[in-house]
């Protein structure tokens, strides 16, 4: 939401390109252009004061920047180079748009990667100091390492932290079986971990027991982070600012430090575990009868591997818990149907994974499968998710002597009927009709859009396209609802060793157990605590895609000159993006060099058309191509149209 000041200034958050021509989105109105000259040494994300020059350009408003209010961050990654006798840094942010001199004289090599942190912003070139040398430009661990950095996330944990962790860890085994006493023993529940084979950590498992009378209790086990991180410990405050745990393609950089990630708090087999639960006693058909939330001690007596879940299921493979596991898949699936007649979105998106040599690099890229076993973990997470929040809700609304209690809740507001619009234009063009009024649609609506193009070669296409076309989820301590769930009430409750929203989830639970309230004076605190994760999480979405693309780049290295069957996810002004339909490798054709004609850009009809020829290059269409090039660099893959 952008300040006005007075007429014709503005404060925000200002955009830049990569030519460093600057945008400043207004509501409801194209974005205003700042020409590189009128910047003023704003960079990209900060926080800035504009006004209107009174000129256009090409009928878009000209602005100028008169002052910075706030820097979005001080520190970069780069490439050394000298140059003259003097030592700079290139930054790998393209939209920097200025290079940074190092005025004392480092003791690096030309081609190492560094980050630096800015001193002077006034000067000719920034200047800065490198706070860290990552390694040698190009190499796997300095690149990974170069992405996370870059976002502002760190690796390393502070002395004091792991120190604090390790007191943690020496006082949990002394006072273990006195706190057992002040939980529910469930350790003798059937239970068991259903997760990724690769997964170190492990924070939620699902307990089974058959009652009689086709009545179930099934126990919701999440590791019990709030239990070992409190609050004003030095421990908190690093996960507070770490946010959430960082997945690449090859490493984890996680929230907490290894000794509780891995050992105190992870859900390991044949180990006694201390967990927050939410407990149901539901029927064959999905209803729940009877709930229950609390801390409990369990002990997991399954570690399944979402492969080796399904082979049992499936009878492919013998092993334990075979009963148990279908009666769990059975009732799943009938909450993933309850929850799909509600209006609950469900978007089959494909994901890929790499399989890696000894060195990082990329021997195989190949589509995520999605099993029954994923829908079932992620029904019984929902499950526990969508309870917390509404007992907590209403315990807090049922007594008005409560009114200063909070919590935080996980909300995914209405989408911008504008966009919907742009989005139904879209479809149309694709031979599908989404039902809307003004750009007001349901998620009812939509679902019934997924559920008509499921199948179809655009299915993919139609989907991405969906889910861009909607708001960001994110954390408030606003209840306003899930829209893409249809959930009235929703929260994070099932990730705390790796998202610290769940963990304050957690405390406000128990607090509610406990007949406890958060004071007014504290709202403010958990607003601002909510808007950070948010904001952390995004960066974190943009270090996960960008280790993909720069996996996917280096993949497509070994494979130049080769053909491909794609799909087309993109058509600009300037070229046609294509995906490779198995690697899900996306590069672009340049307009210019598909030289049999001159093509344009039908914007409306998202196609490509050649002026003489009639020719038609439209979204979604099949493809063949031939990868021309692949820049490590630059994380871009050139690709030319075969015949």
């Amino acid at each position: 939401m952008k300040e006005q000041k007075n007429k014709k200034t503005l404060v925000g958050p200002i955009s830049i390109n990569t030519k460093g021509v600057g945008f400043f989105d207004i509501l409801d109105k194209d974005s205003i252009e700042i020409q590189p000259e009128f910047v003023h040494r704003a960079f990209h994300g900060d926080t800035v004061e504009i006004s209107l020059t009174g000129k256009k350009i090409k009928n878009r408003e000209q602005g100028k920047v008169t002052k910075i209010v706030k820097r979005v961050k001080d520190e970069f990654v780069g490439v050394i180079d000298r140059h003259d006798g003097s030592t700079f840094i290139i930054p790998d942010d393209k939209r920097l748009y200025v290079d940074i001199f190092l005025p004392n004289e480092p003791k690096v090599s030309e081609g190492d990667k560094v980050l630096v942190k800015i001193t002077d912003w006034e000067s000719k070139n920034l200047e800065g100091k490198i706070i860290k040398v990552i390694g040698k430009k190009g190499e796997n661990n300095t690149e990974m390492e170069s992405i996370v950095l870059e976002k502002g996330f760190r690796i390393e944990f502070p002395t004091e932290v792991t120190t604090e962790a390790e007191r943690i860890k020496s006082e949990y085994k002394a006072h273990f079986e006195e706190e057992v006493k002040n939980r529910r023993d469930m350790r003798k529940a059937l239970t068991m971990t259903i997760d990724p084979a690769d997964a170190k950590d492990f924070d939620d498992a699902i307990s089974f027991k058959d009652l009689g009378g086709d009545q179930y209790e099934i126990g919701i086990h999440i590791a019990d982070v709030s239990y070992f991180v409190t609050p004003g410990t030095k421990l908190d405050r690093e996960s507070e600012k770490r946010g959430l745990s960082v997945y690449l393609v090859d490493r984890t950089i996680p929230m907490l430090p290894e000794v509780l990630s891995n050992d105190l708090c992870s859900l390991n087999p044949n180990e006694d575990k201390f967990t927050f639960s939410a407990v149901f006693t539901m029927t064959g058909e999905g209803k729940v009868l009877k709930e229950w939330f609390g801390r409990t001690s369990i002990h997991s007596d399954k570690r399944f591997s979402y492969e080796e879940a399904q082979e049992v299921i499936d009878g492919k493979k013998p092993g334990p818990h075979q009963l148990e596991l279908r009666k769990l898949k059975d009732i799943a699936q009938k909450l993933e149907k309850k929850k799909s007649n509600e209006g609950a979105m469900v978007f089959d998106t494909e994901e890929v994974k790499f399989e890696l040599d000894k060195t990082g690099k990329p021997i195989r890229v190949y589509k995520k499968s999605r099993l029954e076993t994923h829908k079932l973990v992620e029904e019984f997470m929902l499950l526990a998710n969508r309870a917390v929040a509404k007992f907590v809700f209403l315990s807090q609304n049922k007594d008005l002597r409560k009114k200063g209690s909070q919590s935080v809740y996980r909300i995914h507001p209405k989408p911008d009927p504008e966009r919907i619009q742009t989005l139904a234009t879209f479809l149309k063009a694709m031979g599908f009709d989404l039902k809307n009024k003004d750009g007001v649609v349901t998620s009812k609506d939509l679902n019934a859009l997924l559920k008509e193009a499921k199948g179809t070669p655009n299915e993919e296409l139609i989907n991405t396209a969906t889910i861009r076309s909607m708001a960001k989820a994110t954390y408030s301590t606003k209840n306003i609802g899930h829209f893409s769930l249809a959930f009235a009430y929703y929260t994070h409750f099932t990730s705390p060793i790796r998202r610290y929203p769940d963990v304050l989830v957690h405390r406000f639970l128990e607090r509610e157990l406990k007949g406890g309230k958060i004071e007014k004076d504290e709202y403010q605190k958990f607003e601002s605590i909510c808007l950070a994760s948010s904001e952390l999480e995004k960066k974190a979405s943009d270090a996960e895609r960008a280790s993909i693309k720069y996996k996917q780049v280096e993949y497509m290295t070994e494979h130049v000159g080769e053909e491909f069957n794609g799909s087309i996810t993109g058509v600009t002004e300037w070229g046609i993006y294509i995906e490779d339909k198995e690697t899900k490798c996306e590069g672009m054709v340049k307009l210019r060099d598909l030289d049999d004609d001159y093509y344009v850009l039908d914007e409306k009809n998202y196609t490509v058309k050649g002026e003489k020829s009639g020719r038609k290059f439209t979204l979604g269409d099949s493809v063949r191509f031939k990868v021309v090039s692949a820049d490590m660099e630059k994380r871009v893959l050139d690709y030319k149209l075969v015949s």
